[in-house]
């Protein structure tokens, strides 16, 4: 039936005096049953969409760290392969950078991390396996040499009350978490220095601190 055709629609006047029909949408020919299950698909389908926008931040998250575990074996820093269009070891990977990682586990003792500045500009950045950034530094304010020790909290606060520990001496990074992700990038300003740089980056590590 269409609103044309509804006997109970509505009749109004316009501006010049000519009545208007107003249609009147009637569900008199929809059982019970239709209905509801009307009804029933519309809100599964609004509960679906709200539940994947919330869930896609965490199931990215988790998958990176999935395959950042898949790729190295905790507490060692392994260089990435170069980003193609067809293969990324990780997602938003900039090709004009080139990437070490270390997926850390504190659970037994600190983390001793060293990464040699390169020719441009290299970056450390830490992240808790959730994803959550907490600490970055880079190469312009560390010098030659990024060295530094990451531990969890309880671990700095076993360290003993008579040892100096400072800036100039010895970097402490305290972690949230006992697991995560140490990431490097250095970047490449000439395709030609490629190499150069990634002979350099390989020269990064980090190892547990006994």
């Amino acid at each position: 039936m269409t609103p044309m055709d509804d006997p109970a629609a509505r009749m109004e006047f316009d501006g010049r005096g000519r009545r208007l029909r107003l249609p009147r949408w009637s569900f008199s020919g929809w059982s019970a049953g239709m209905l509801l299950s009307a009804a029933f698909i519309v809100v599964l389908a609004a509960i679906a969409h709200i539940v994947s926008i919330l869930a896609m931040p965490s199931l990215a998250e988790r998958t990176a760290y999935d395959l950042l575990g898949e790729q190295a074996d905790p507490n060692v820093m392994v260089m990435l392969p170069d980003p193609t269009p067809q293969n990324r070891a990780l997602p938003m990977m900039d090709p004009a950078f080139i990437s070490a990682v270390c997926v850390f586990d504190l659970a037994e003792h600190p983390l001793k991390v060293r990464v040699p500045a390169t020719a441009d500009y290299t970056s450390v950045s830490f992240y808790t396996a959730a994803g959550l950034a907490f600490y970055a530094l880079s190469d312009q304010a560390a010098g030659k040499v990024i060295e530094l020790e990451l531990m969890t909290t309880s671990q700095k606060a076993a360290q003993p009350e008579d040892e100096e520990i400072t800036a100039a001496d010895r970097l402490v990074i305290e972690s949230p978490t006992a697991d995560g992700v140490v990431a490097v990038r250095a970047y490449v300003r000439e395709r030609g220095m490629r190499e150069i740089v990634r002979r350099q980056l390989e020269a990064a590590s980090c190892a547990p601190s006994r």
